[in-house]
């Protein structure tokens, strides 16, 4: 009998495939098409086998639609600028050009080991010119339209990487990259304009059916839509106004003073000559805080009175303006009227400051006494020392008072978003440039597209401080201006990688194109992208900011969707001892030593058995070995019958006698079972389950049968082998072509299920006395309710219970169960 020899007929395949090239996707069908995507990864070494679930749950829906008769497209590519490639070169001397490409290499090979079903000629690598010219395109299209922009603002900045963070970028104040703590730099930063899309990328997530619920509502939290309204205080003895959002304009007659964000131009604007030098020495002490920290509900809270007084708009009475820590010039206007009685921060401000503190929201269970608050009274009420709102619920007073304050020219209704505009100027080098110069005379100039890509310099010098070789290349730097041909000067920043991997699922349509980014009648056939499979961890920024750009472009009309992804998948993780899997931690499990042990095909089936694909799953040593023990054992099985079959057709399969039809009712129940695990979200685990089970069926035939039904073991056969090979697709192909067949098994059809095969001639019939178990009989299918009682009351065991006992009622399941009352 053949042996099993994973390597063998691994190699073999992956070169016929390869070779064959069977999954090149042509750009035209009959076929439905069908868009499969799995997250790019970021090319920083070697893969683990948490990496390698991602891949081989994609590759799982891209074999099984290929034998559903859609075509697939089923690409991939690395996200491949970015900070680690940047700082491996500072700290191991060597170009990240250098080092992205070793690492692509290596990944590549560790890919193709696996068996994944990419469209290579597909792949993007978004750090090649090819690529960045047209994010550099994308970054033009946006400025042209007023969407990108520059200003000086109050960044996060990590003193480790030496570059601005996003927003989205900063964990518990941390760099999410290095874990250093963030502070903060007033810089000129570029900016897309992402806030103008809020309320569409907002109320198109009703759109996304195919979407888990919890990436919605993230989503939906980071965009954060707030109504309330905006009020603007004058500010006493000068010509200005503050303007502050509030979703509580109920409480404004229980204003006593105003808090602005350190980080406020306002500070400086504000502050009285005579404090402006104690103002310097508080703004030093909070830029060395955490910035989210700072602003926690248990904070310390700390301020610095700036020497001014605003107009409370309804009260009219002085209230003093101070700095605080606990504000974010992030969030609403980076000012806040502050209100005591009903806001836990504000009171604890105002108890350490000695403000005072007015209830306008009394409890209408117990009156609030100010003098005797030992916390802020948050909850909705009665309307107190609000004036002409006196005794009205505070929840229906809110649209009566912003119809109010508009009438009164104080302020209006507004709508605002959590959601800031998207930074993306990274003071680094491995990043695509932006394409903008700087001219004494024209100001501002975007790079003509004509002149893309504005190309990253090969020869540089990295400092160990981390700063930006470009900031410091002259040949880079000068250049002329576009517009009048003078001297001028480049940007010196890159771009975020996450503007990147914001558009590349469009360049997989045409990852060769010279003239533009994407083919539009190309790009409308096949987006959206019909399954798209990643980490949850992804849930914001990269899906948020795809949402965006593809909106963007659209609206442009380069796209006729507005929406990327129709459904997304998001796995679970897999851990060791306890631990997500990492080389600090020593807990790395190595697909390739993996696939040297056990093969490709144990390691996929593996992976997938392990959990359902969207929970975490914890390795185990011997979990692998029993999935390698499972697929010797079917090898076995089909190798010790395949001689027999080889040359029969599964046709006029006569079926002899209970066993041959069991087996055949279990073939055909097994493939209804998998097509259902699949089409029904990717429960992969009970799939394989099924495997078991049907191999489990055949061996138990094999060894009881004296005389085989070869015809039906070529049909169970067949079919097995085809509903394998998305799971184990090398053996599947080994055992496929030694049946004598021709054809490679990745382009043949999925199985169909008989329906007639899934009828049983009998059932088990349940008997129960008094609701307990007593027994059970056996008798054809539709047998009627009187027979089945004769059945039961003539049964030794049932009529031993029943004895000297008095029959009250029989109930009766149809084919299923038989209880019978007595007393």
């Amino acid at each position: 009998m053949k042996e099993y020899i994973p390597s063998k007929i691994e190699e073999k395949w992956q070169e016929i495939w390869d070779k064959e090239k069977v999954f090149e996707t042509p750009q035209r069908s009959e076929k439905k098409k069908f868009y499969n995507l799995v997250m790019f990864p970021y090319p920083s070494g070697t893969l683990h086998v948490g990496h390698v679930k991602n891949y081989v749950i994609g590759d799982i829906v891209a074999r099984y639609k290929r034998m559903k008769g859609y075509n697939v497209l089923h690409p991939f590519g690395y996200d491949a600028f970015g900070l680690p490639a940047e700082n491996a070169a500072i700290k191991n001397k060597i170009h990240p050009e250098k080092w992205t490409f070793k690492n692509i290499e290596i990944i590549k090979s560790q890919i193709k080991k696996i068996g994944i079903s990419y469209d290579w000629a597909r792949e993007v690598i978004t750090c090649t010119e090819s690529y960045y010219k047209w994010t550099q395109w994308i970054f033009l299209k946006l400025y042209e339209n007023g969407l990108a922009y520059k200003k000086k603002a109050a960044v996060n900045w990590c003193p480790s990487c030496q570059t601005v963070l996003a927003n989205e970028q900063v964990v518990d104040g941390k760099c999410e990259r290095c874990g250093t703590e963030v502070t903060m730099k007033h810089l000129e930063q570029w900016y897309f304009k992402i806030t103008d899309y809020a309320e569409r990328l907002l109320n198109d997530l009703e759109k996304l059916e195919g979407w888990p619920e919890n990436v919605k509502t993230m989503q939906k939290n980071w965009i954060g839509k707030s109504t309330g309204a905006e009020i603007e205080f004058p500010v006493d003895g000068l010509d200005m106004k503050i303007k502050i959002f509030t979703t509580r304009p109920d409480t404004l007659w229980g204003v006593t003073f105003m808090a602005i964000a350190p980080e406020s131009p306002l500070v400086e604007t504000l502050v009285t000559e005579d404090r402006k030098e104690e103002l310097s020495k508080f703004l030093r002490k909070v830029s060395l805080e955490d910035r989210f920290k700072r602003t926690s509900l248990e904070a310390e809270k700390e301020g610095f009175f700036l020497g001014r007084y605003a107009i409370n708009p309804v009260t009219k009475e002085k209230i003093p303006i101070y700095v605080a820590n606990y504000i974010l010039y992030e969030y609403g206007t980076g000012a806040i009227m502050a209100v005591p009685a009903h806001d836990q921060r504000d009171f604890d401000f105002a108890k350490k400051y000695n403000l005072p503190i007015r209830v306008v929201i009394d409890n209408p269970e117990s009156s609030i006494d100010a003098s005797k608050m030992e916390k802020a009274y948050e909850e909705e009420g009665v309307m107190v020392n609000s004036g002409p709102f006196d005794g009205i619920r505070s929840t229906k007073a809110l649209g009566k008072i912003i119809e109010y304050i508009e009438k009164e020219g104080i302020g209006k209704r507004s709508v605002q978003y959590k959601l800031r505009d998207w930074l993306i100027s990274r003071q680094r080098y491995w990043g695509a440039p932006i394409p903008v110069v700087y001219c004494e005379k024209c100001g501002v100039v975007p790079v003509p597209e004509k002149d893309l890509p504005v190309k990253l310099p090969k020869d540089v010098e990295f400092l160990p401080t981390g700063q930006s070789p470009l900031s410091l290349d002259e040949q880079f730097l000068n250049t002329t201006c576009p517009k009048c041909g003078g001297p001028a000067k480049r940007e010196a920043d890159t771009m975020d990688t996450f503007v990147d991997s914001s558009w590349y699922y469009l360049r997989y349509v045409n990852p060769k194109l010279e003239d533009k980014p994407f083919d539009k009648e190309d790009v409308n056939y096949w987006m959206p992208v019909n399954q798209y499979i990643g980490g949850v961890e992804h849930a914001v920024l990269h899906l948020l900011y795809s949402r965006f750009i593809t909106k963007v472009l659209h609206d442009l009309g380069y796209l006729d969707f507005e929406e990327p992804f129709e459904n997304l998948f998001t796995q679970g993780m897999i851990y060791k001892d306890g631990w997500k899997m990492s080389k600090s931690k020593g807990n790395v499990v190595s697909p390739d030593e993996m696939i040297k042990k056990y093969g490709a095909d144990t390691l996929r089936t593996y992976i997938l058995f392990m959990a359902p694909p969207e929970k975490d799953a914890e390795w185990s040593d011997a979990g692998i070995e029993g999935v390698n023990r499972f697929l010797k054992r079917l090898w076995n099985n089909v190798y010790s019958i395949l001689p027999k079959i080889k040359d029969v057709k599964a046709e006029n399969i006569q079926l002899k006698d209970k066993s041959e039809k069991d087996l055949r009712r279990k073939l055909h129940r097994i493939i209804k079972k998998i097509t259902e695990d699949i089409e029904g979200g990717f429960k992969f685990n009970t799939a394989i389950a099924g495997l078991m089970e049907l191999n489990n069926s055949l061996s138990e035939y094999l060894n009881k049968s004296r005389e085989l039904n070869l015809p039906l073991l070529r049909e169970l056969v067949e079919k097995l082998t085809l509903i394998l090979s998305p799971f184990a697709p090398h053996m599947a192909e080994e055992i496929w072509h030694d049946l004598g067949n021709e054809t490679l098994i990745v382009n043949e059809k999925w199985p169909s299920y008989d329906e007639s095969a899934l009828q049983v001639d009998e059932v088990t019939i349940i008997i129960q006395i008094n609701g307990k178990v007593r027994g059970k009989i056996l008798a054809k299918v539709d047998t009627n309710e009187e027979d089945i009682k004769k059945l039961a009351f003539e049964n030794p065991k049932i009529s031993s219970y029943l004895k000297g006992k008095d029959v009250v009622k029989v109930i009766y399941v149809k084919n299923k169960l038989l209880n019978i009352v007595v007393k």
